[in-house]
Protein backbone atom coordinates (compact mmCIF):
# COMPACT_ATOMS: atom_id res chain seq x y z
CA UNK A 1 0.00 0.00 0.00
CA UNK A 2 1.35 3.37 -0.99
CA UNK A 3 0.33 5.31 2.10
CA UNK A 4 1.64 2.75 4.60
CA UNK A 5 3.99 4.39 7.10
CA UNK A 6 5.46 4.00 10.57
CA UNK A 7 5.66 0.23 10.18
CA UNK A 8 6.52 -1.78 13.29
CA UNK A 9 7.53 -5.39 12.62
CA UNK A 10 7.22 -7.92 15.45
CA UNK A 11 9.07 -10.82 13.80
CA UNK A 12 12.00 -10.72 16.26
CA UNK A 13 9.59 -10.88 19.19
CA UNK A 14 7.82 -13.81 17.53
CA UNK A 15 11.11 -15.66 16.99
CA UNK A 16 12.09 -15.20 20.64
CA UNK A 17 8.69 -16.45 21.81
CA UNK A 18 8.84 -19.51 19.54
CA UNK A 19 12.36 -20.27 20.74
CA UNK A 20 11.11 -20.23 24.34
CA UNK A 21 8.19 -22.51 23.43
CA UNK A 22 10.45 -25.01 21.68
CA UNK A 23 12.93 -24.93 24.60
CA UNK A 24 10.11 -25.63 27.06
CA UNK A 25 10.32 -22.33 28.93
CA UNK A 26 6.77 -21.42 27.88
CA UNK A 27 3.94 -23.90 27.47
CA UNK A 28 1.83 -24.10 24.34
CA UNK A 29 -1.31 -23.35 26.35
CA UNK A 30 0.14 -19.92 27.13
CA UNK A 31 0.64 -19.02 23.46
CA UNK A 32 -2.34 -20.84 21.94
CA UNK A 33 -4.97 -18.63 23.53
CA UNK A 34 -6.89 -16.95 20.69
CA UNK A 35 -10.29 -15.74 21.80
CA UNK A 36 -13.42 -16.94 20.01
CA UNK A 37 -13.82 -13.39 18.63
CA UNK A 38 -10.35 -13.49 17.08
CA UNK A 39 -11.00 -16.92 15.56
CA UNK A 40 -14.31 -15.72 14.11
CA UNK A 41 -12.61 -12.63 12.70
CA UNK A 42 -10.01 -14.91 11.09
CA UNK A 43 -12.75 -17.07 9.60
CA UNK A 44 -14.85 -14.24 8.16
CA UNK A 45 -12.40 -11.37 7.56
CA UNK A 46 -8.99 -13.06 7.47
CA UNK A 47 -6.58 -13.44 4.60
CA UNK A 48 -5.20 -16.99 4.24
CA UNK A 49 -1.43 -17.41 3.96
CA UNK A 50 0.86 -20.18 2.76
CA UNK A 51 2.67 -20.30 6.12
CA UNK A 52 2.05 -23.28 8.40
CA UNK A 53 1.33 -22.76 12.08
CA UNK A 54 4.65 -22.78 13.98
CA UNK A 55 3.06 -24.66 16.92
CA UNK A 56 0.81 -27.42 15.54
CA UNK A 57 1.95 -27.43 11.88
CA UNK A 58 -1.52 -28.67 10.84
CA UNK A 59 -3.14 -25.63 9.24
CA UNK A 60 -2.01 -22.55 7.41
CA UNK A 61 -2.09 -19.25 9.28
CA UNK A 62 -4.67 -16.54 8.63
CA UNK A 63 -3.92 -12.80 8.85
CA UNK A 64 -6.49 -10.53 10.49
CA UNK A 65 -6.31 -6.73 10.05
CA UNK A 66 -7.76 -4.65 12.89
CA UNK A 67 -8.27 -0.91 12.42
CA UNK A 68 -8.21 1.87 15.02
CA UNK A 69 -8.51 5.64 14.69
CA UNK A 70 -10.40 8.70 15.88
CA UNK A 71 -12.29 9.14 12.61
CA UNK A 72 -13.57 5.55 12.71
CA UNK A 73 -15.76 6.19 15.77
CA UNK A 74 -17.88 3.02 16.31
CA UNK A 75 -15.94 1.13 13.63
CA UNK A 76 -12.71 1.31 15.62
CA UNK A 77 -11.47 -2.11 16.65
CA UNK A 78 -13.18 -3.95 13.82
CA UNK A 79 -11.51 -6.56 11.66
CA UNK A 80 -11.37 -5.65 7.97
CA UNK A 81 -10.39 -7.47 4.81
CA UNK A 82 -7.13 -6.42 3.18
CA UNK A 83 -9.03 -5.23 0.10
CA UNK A 84 -11.00 -2.70 2.20
CA UNK A 85 -7.90 -0.94 3.54
CA UNK A 86 -6.97 1.10 0.41
CA UNK A 87 -10.52 2.47 0.17
CA UNK A 88 -10.42 3.47 3.83
CA UNK A 89 -6.95 4.99 3.33
CA UNK A 90 -8.37 7.26 0.60
CA UNK A 91 -11.35 8.40 2.67
CA UNK A 92 -9.87 8.76 6.17
CA UNK A 93 -7.12 11.10 7.29
CA UNK A 94 -5.26 8.58 9.43
CA UNK A 95 -5.88 5.24 11.12
CA UNK A 96 -3.76 2.48 12.58
CA UNK A 97 -3.76 -1.13 11.38
CA UNK A 98 -2.73 -4.09 13.53
CA UNK A 99 -2.04 -7.37 11.73
CA UNK A 100 -2.46 -10.56 13.77
CA UNK A 101 -1.71 -14.09 12.56
CA UNK A 102 -4.05 -16.81 13.80
CA UNK A 103 -4.13 -20.60 13.60
CA UNK A 104 -7.71 -21.79 13.62
CA UNK A 105 -6.69 -25.30 14.75
CA UNK A 106 -4.59 -24.72 17.85
CA UNK A 107 -5.49 -21.03 18.55
CA UNK A 108 -1.92 -19.74 18.12
CA UNK A 109 -1.96 -15.97 17.60
CA UNK A 110 0.66 -13.30 17.46
CA UNK A 111 0.84 -9.63 16.48
CA UNK A 112 2.85 -9.50 13.25
CA UNK A 113 2.99 -5.80 12.46
CA UNK A 114 1.31 -2.46 12.89
CA UNK A 115 1.30 0.56 10.61
CA UNK A 116 -0.49 3.81 9.83
CA UNK A 117 -2.64 4.37 6.77
CA UNK A 118 -4.53 7.38 5.54
CA UNK A 119 -4.45 10.28 3.19
CA UNK A 120 -2.29 12.49 5.46
CA UNK A 121 0.91 11.16 3.88
CA UNK A 122 -0.28 11.47 0.28
CA UNK A 123 0.96 14.08 -2.16
CA UNK A 124 -1.45 16.52 -3.83
CA UNK A 125 -1.49 14.48 -7.07
CA UNK A 126 -2.30 11.26 -5.22
CA UNK A 127 -5.06 13.02 -3.27
CA UNK A 128 -6.62 14.30 -6.48
CA UNK A 129 -6.52 10.86 -8.13
CA UNK A 130 -7.96 9.19 -5.04
CA UNK A 131 -10.70 11.77 -4.57
CA UNK A 132 -11.73 11.39 -8.20
CA UNK A 133 -11.91 7.60 -7.88
CA UNK A 134 -13.88 7.74 -4.61
CA UNK A 135 -16.26 10.38 -6.01
CA UNK A 136 -16.84 8.35 -9.18
CA UNK A 137 -17.69 5.22 -7.23
CA UNK A 138 -19.92 7.15 -4.81
CA UNK A 139 -21.79 8.98 -7.58
CA UNK A 140 -22.33 5.70 -9.42
CA UNK A 141 -23.93 4.20 -6.34
CA UNK A 142 -25.95 7.38 -5.73
CA UNK A 143 -27.34 7.38 -9.26
CA UNK A 144 -28.36 3.74 -8.97
CA UNK A 145 -30.14 4.17 -5.64
CA UNK A 146 -31.67 7.47 -6.70
CA UNK A 147 -33.09 6.08 -9.92
CA UNK A 148 -34.54 3.03 -8.21
CA UNK A 149 -36.24 5.19 -5.56
CA UNK A 150 -37.82 7.32 -8.29
CA UNK A 151 -39.13 4.18 -9.99
CA UNK A 152 -40.67 2.96 -6.74
CA UNK A 153 -42.52 6.21 -6.31
CA UNK A 154 -43.77 6.14 -9.91
CA UNK A 155 -41.51 8.97 -11.13
CA UNK A 156 -39.18 8.48 -14.05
Amino acid sequence: MRTQRQVVDYSLQKRALLRDVHNGKIGTLEVCDASPYLKNAARFHGEPTDDRCPICRRDNLTLVHYIYGDELKQSAGQARKLTELPVLAMTLREFQVFVVEVCQSCSWNHLIEQFLLGRDAMSADELLEGATAVAASASGRHRETGSSSHRREGRQ
